[in-house]
């Protein structure tokens, strides 16, 4: 089979299954992207284990996240035992109906192309840093995975007139989520874990609004998606995602 570079695979959806799948090709990332994932898994666990929740410091030890570029296929083999979930290669972002979709059936999609060097500290779309250390350590906790199976269910559900609130909901919960414990103010969203600069800023600086977790409010609230965040919503135990939010 001829297999083309990874570095022309990003954005590069030519290959990809109905369900816009592709298969990850683990043995063909370069030696400067293996540098790179080494590069953040480095700086991003040490960060973690100051400012991230228990669930997901023990979900990066249960999935042995270490300093090579993981193969999916051995990351599934110790992530459906714990929860039922999987993960599964995409080309890049993929339409919500798939996302949905994919998540309703307990598999996360994880894009197959990493970052380059010159992105380290920030990017304009999710790569396999953000979808791998970001959000697949949690699916590990049980009630968190249900959260993410419940949340594709509704998304399902609830039709496209309501795409703008669900993407509000999952901003501030899947991706820029605080929790409070009893080791103090932690932080569980990916887009927070995956950041250098958002996880001091979203835990110790004073300018930001932290508001208790209510997911009809979350629903209703802006976010912007090329700066710092300037307010977050805190749950008091990840129970609280699977309330469900009032109709309007």
């Amino acid at each position: 089979m001829n297999i083309a570079p990874l570095e022309n695979l990003r954005g590069d959806y030519a290959g990809m299954a109905p369900d816009w799948t592709v298969p990850q090709h683990a043995d063909l990332y370069s030696a400067e992207d293996q540098a790179v994932w080494r590069t953040l898994v480095e700086r991003q666990t040490a960060l973690a284990h100051r400012y991230a929740c228990d669930e997901f410091l023990r979900g990066l030890s249960s999935l042995g996240i270490g300093d090579t570029i993981p193969d999916f296929e051995a990351i599934n083999a110790r992530l459906m035992p714990l929860t039922g979930w999987r993960i599964a290669g995409v080309p890049g972002l993929i339409p919500d109906a798939a996302f949905y979709d994919h998540l309703a059936h307990r598999r996360f999609p994880v894009t197959v192309w990493i970052r380059t060097r010159a992105e380290l500290d920030y990017l304009v779309e999710p790569d396999l840093f953000h979808d791998f250390f970001g959000h697949v350590p949690l699916l590990t906790d049980p009630v968190f995975a249900d959260y993410m199976q419940a949340y594709g269910r509704r998304a399902i559900e609830a039709g496209s007139e309501n795409i703008d609130r669900l993407a509000r909901l999952y901003w501030f919960t899947v991706e820029f989520g605080l929790i409070r414990t009893a080791k103090g103010l932690k932080a569980y969203g990916a887009g927070i874990l995956s950041s250098a600069a958002e996880v001091k800023h979203a835990i110790e600086d004073d300018d930001v609004e932290r508001l208790p977790f209510d997911a009809t409010t979350a629903m209703h609230r802006p976010y912007e998606i090329d700066k710092l965040q300037p307010t977050y919503f805190v749950l008091e135990d990840f129970h609280q995602l699977m309330d469900r939010p009032a109709a309007h």
